[in-house]
């Protein structure tokens, strides 16, 4: 079953709500609000992104979006910080030599290759599952689990 509107009615709003009147009352819970948010910012040291009253009503309201700080606005130098290790070479220690990394200590590994007569062919288990046979016995034993 299919739902119909109305001619000239929309389920779209597409009118702006009327504000409603700032009472005493809701001014007293903006400057306690206010309070709040502002008392968070500083103590996430945060002080520049502090509001006024009149900042703090209208982002209430959707009215303006917190501007950014001048400092943010642009970037008119750029800082560049060069990393120095600390702890490694304390004082005057430039005398004691580094310890090397060791290379070579160890046996090479021979080189693995499979020769092609460990495995005497691949079978199918269950659906598209492929298992490597090695030998009759496993070969069995797979048939005997497809056919039941």
């Amino acid at each position: 079953m299919t739902m119909h509107l109305e001619v000239g009615l929309s389920t779209i709003r597409t009118g702006k709500p009327k504000a409603s009147r700032l009472t005493k009352t809701k001014l007293k819970q903006y400057q306690q609000e206010l309070r709040e948010h502002n008392k968070k910012l500083k103590q996430s040291h945060r002080h520049d992104e502090c509001l006024t009253l009149d900042q703090y009503v209208d982002w209430i309201h959707g009215k303006t979006g917190k501007a950014k700080p001048e400092k943010y606005k642009t970037a008119k130098e750029v800082k560049t910080y060069e990393w120095k290790p600390q702890g490694y070479r304390r004082g005057d220690n430039s005398h004691v030599p580094s310890k090397g990394i060791g290379a070579g200590n160890a046996l090479a590994q021979p080189k693995k290759e499979y020769t092609g007569t460990l495995v005497k062919g691949i079978a199918t288990m269950h659906k598209s599952n492929a298992v490597p046979i090695i030998n009759d016995e496993e070969a069995k034993d797979i048939s005997r689990m497809r056919r039941g």
